[in-house]
C-alpha cells in the first residue's frame, strides 16, 4: 500500500505537469519544487525565500520534503499558476518589468510583493506613481570624485523628456539634465554593493556617462526604475510611430550584455596591457580604469561581419602579452584592438558576446554611430 505521504506526493508531481505549472509563477524558472499553499501557486526555491518575507499572505512548503494535507492539495488543484497568473496580473502596465529568475533579488521581490500584498494589478489596487510621468525625490548618488553617497533631489519629466538631478535642496539649476531618448537603467546591486543599487547610464556629447544611485527602501528604488521605463516607452511610441509595442520593450531598459576586467594594449600594440573593467551595451564596448568611474577611458564600436569587422581568439603574432594568456583580437576596418583574459572561460564568454554582435545585421540609426566613431578617431 502506498503510505499517505507518497499518495500526496504522487498528487503533487501530477498537479505539476499541469500546464503553466512547469515554471515558477513568479520569476520563469524551470521545475519548480516549492509552492504557496495558501496562493496556489508553484514557485522556485529562490522565490520561495521571498515569499517567506509576506508570511501575513504567503505560506510555503517543499513539494519534496514537506507532508501536505488533502485540503493543501484540492488548493493547489483549484488555483495554479494559470489562474492565479490571471487572477493577480490583470493590469500590469505594458511598460512594468517582469523579472526573470537571471534578476537581483529587489526586482523579484518587490514584483512579488506588488502582486500578492498591495495587489497593485488587480482592478481594485491602486496603480502606483511611476505610471504618472512625473517623478520627483531624493536618491543616495555616488559622488564622482570622492566615491562617497549623497542624497541628491531627482526629477523625472516623461512631458519634458528629461531626468535631472539637483545638488543642492534650493537648487535651481540642475547638476546634470539627461535626455530620455539616451538614458538607460539597470540594477547592478554587486557592483554598486548594495541590494538596491541602480546603475544609470545616458549619453553626453556622444559618451556614455554613469551615476550610481540607491534608496534604502526597495520599494521606491523599483518605482524609480519602472517610472524611468514608463518614459522611456513613451519616448520610442514617440520616435518610432507605428512601432509594435513589442519592438519597442527590449529597448526600454537593457542589462549589459557583458561586464567584467580584461586586459587591453594600445593602438600601436608595443604598449604594455593595463587591466580595465569593461562593460557591453549592445554595439559598444567601453572600458573603465574602475567599475565605477563616471566616465569611459574609451569606447569601441562592435559592427557586423558585412560591415568588416570580426572575433579572432588569440593575438597576433610578435605581440608579447601579459601574465594573462587568453587573448582576443578584434578587427575593425580601421584598426585591430587586442585584448587578454585572465581564463579560457573568460576567454570563451566574451568571443561569443563580441560574435553575436557581429553576427547581427546592423540596424539604419548604428551606421549614425558608426560614423560617429569614425570620426572621433
Amino acid at each position: 500500500m502506498f503510505s499517505e505521504r507518497e499518495n500526496s506526493r504522487k498528487r503533487l508531481m501530477e498537479l505539476l505537469y499541469k500546464p503553466g505549472n512547469r515554471n515558477c509563477a513568479d520569476c520563469g524558472a524551470a521545475d519548480p519544487e516549492w509552492a504557496s499553499y495558501t496562493l496556489g501557486v508553484f514557485v522556485c526555491h529562490s522565490c520561495s525565500g521571498l515569499h517567506r518575507n509576506i508570511a501575513q499572505i504567503s505560506k510555503v512548503k517543499s513539494l519534496l520534503l514537506d507532508p501536505w494535507t488533502t485540503a493543501q492539495l484540492e488548493l493547489m488543484d483549484c488555483v495554479g499558476n494559470h489562474v492565479a497568473k490571471a487572477k493577480y496580473e490583470q493590469t500590469v502596465p505594458v511598460f512594468y518589468y517582469q523579472p526573470t529568475h537571471k534578476d537581483c533579488a529587489l526586482l523579484r521581490e518587490q514584483w512579488i510583493r506588488a502582486k500578492y500584498e498591495r495587489k497593485e494589478f488587480m482592478p481594485e489596487g491602486t496603480q502606483e506613481s511611476y505610471s504618472a510621468g512625473y517623478r520627483e525625490g531624493f536618491l543616495w548618488k555616488r559622488g564622482r570624485d570622492n566615491g562617497q553617497y549623497l542624497s541628491r533631489k531627482f526629477i523625472l519629466s516623461e512631458q519634458e523628456g528629461v531626468l535631472k538631478y539637483f545638488n543642492r535642496q534650493d537648487g535651481r539649476e540642475p547638476k546634470a539634465i539627461m535626455s530620455i531618448g539616451t538614458v538607460n537603467a539597470t540594477f547592478q546591486p554587486a557592483k554598486i554593493g548594495t541590494a538596491h543599487g541602480l546603475q544609470i547610464t545616458y549619453l553626453k556629447d556622444n559618451s556614455t556617462r554613469n551615476i550610481f544611485v540607491y534608496h534604502e527602501d526597495g520599494k521606491e528604488m523599483v518605482d524609480w526604475f519602472n517610472a524611468i521605463r514608463a518614459a522611456r516607452l513613451h519616448y520610442l511610441q514617440v520616435a518610432f510611430p507605428g512601432a509594435p509595442i513589442a519592438d519597442l520593450l527590449p529597448n526600454v531598459t537593457r542589462n549589459y550584455v557583458k561586464e567584467g576586467f580584461m586586459e587591453k594594449t594600445g593602438p600601436k600594440h608595443t604598449e604594455g596591457f593595463k587591466k580595465r573593467w569593461f562593460s557591453m551595451d549592445d554595439r559598444r564596448l567601453m572600458y573603465f580604469k574602475d567599475p565605477l568611474d563616471a566616465y569611459a577611458r574609451g569606447e569601441v564600436f562592435i559592427g557586423s561581419k558585412e560591415n568588416g569587422y570580426s572575433v579572432l581568439p588569440g593575438l597576433p603574432l610578435g605581440v608579447q602579452s601579459s601574465h594573462w594568456q587568453f587573448g582576443i583580437t578584434i578587427a575593425t576596418p580601421d584598426r585591430d584592438f587586442l585584448f587578454v583574459c585572465e581564463s579560457e572561460q573568460d576567454q570563451m564568454d566574451w568571443m561569443a558576446s563580441f560574435q553575436t554582435a557581429v553576427n547581427r545585421p546592423m540596424l539604419p540609426q548604428e551606421y549614425a554611430v558608426e560614423a560617429y566613431f569614425k570620426h572621433k578617431h
